[in-house]
């Protein structure tokens, strides 16, 4: 499938779109160091049928978009205690680049759904281009509150691990740490995880874009106020077995968004999950019409 790049302010997303660009437009975006393919093809075309024109891009510092290298190392302590000057960018900076990129294909408005991270820039493109979202579907995120949403310890530790530099031992150690955060068997899908983290290598890695990535989430507010003054459609969507952001974050979302409806999947860790597709596009679907 052909990669196309739009060029914004101060970073270029790469990009891939399916289906017609008459029907609904659709903006996917996701979680922390993750690449465009991590929305599986077949997900994309699930929602093809549907009636919608489905985009999915690399966030800044991941895949083929632009990287901030050379940016100081954040420090996270720091962060932690409130002191955010360290990050080189934010979760505003990422939303802002959700909506140069819906500008960049002439669109209007979009409907939104985001993966943890990419749940946290959904929502605060919402909050912040509230006329670019048509509706809204956050998937596996929290609000910011950092009472809600802790994981488990082993979990946490993952987002801090860094893996060989080497193919196969990236792949194992990506694997490894989805076997902790993924969904428990037998919902795990090891090999079209593997095949996915293969094609990741190749693209092309970006580990201390990751890093920064993490720093703007850490460095981001409390979230739930201005979640609760909009007005749009919205859906939250949680794995009731993830181990990474606990399903209290997702109830959070969901009772901070006024009139937003709450799926809570069984079975579900943080991860994509073939079993959860059904649900998760009945769910855009119905939010969007």
């Amino acid at each position: 499938m052909d990669e196309r790049f739009a060029q914004l302010d101060e970073v270029e997303l790469c990009y891939q779109t399916f289906g017609d660009p008459g029907e609904r437009p659709l903006l996917l975006v996701m979680g922390l160091g993750g690449q465009l393919i991590l929305w599986p093809d077949e997900f994309c075309r699930l929602l093809v049928e549907r009636g919608f024109f489905v985009v999915r891009y690399d966030n800044r510092d991941c895949g083929r978009s632009t990287s901030f290298d050379g940016a100081p190392e954040p420090d996270f302590r720091a962060i932690m205690m409130g002191d955010d000057s360290s990050a080189p960018y934010s979760l505003d900076e990422m939303a802002d680049d959700a909506a140069g990129l819906i500008d960049h294909l002439g669109i209007d408005a979009a409907h939104v759904v985001g993966a943890s991270l990419g749940g946290m820039i959904a929502q605060t493109l919402a909050i912040r281009h509230p006329d670019r979202v048509r509706s809204l579907c956050s998937i596996m995120s929290t609000t910011g509150d950092r009472s809600v949403g802790v994981g488990s310890p082993k979990a946490g530790e993952t987002l801090f691990t860094v893996g060989p530099s080497d193919r196969a031992g990236y792949v194992e150690h990506a694997l490894a740490i989805f076997r902790i955060v993924g969904s428990p068997p037998p919902n795990f899908d090891e090999a079209r995880m593997r095949d996915t983290f293969e094609r990741s290598y190749d693209r092309g890695l970006n580990r201390a874009g990751t890093t920064r990535q993490l720093a703007a989430v850490l460095a981001q507010p409390d979230r739930t106020p201005a979640l609760r003054e909009l007005d749009v459609p919205a859906v939250v969507v949680h794995g009731a077995a993830d181990p990474l952001i606990d399903v209290s974050g997702g109830v959070a979302t969901a009772e901070a968004i006024p009139g937003a409806e709450l799926i809570v999947i069984e079975g579900m860790g943080h991860d994509f999950t073939a079993m959860a597709w059904p649900r998760i596009v009945d769910a855009v679907d119905r939010v969007a019409s």
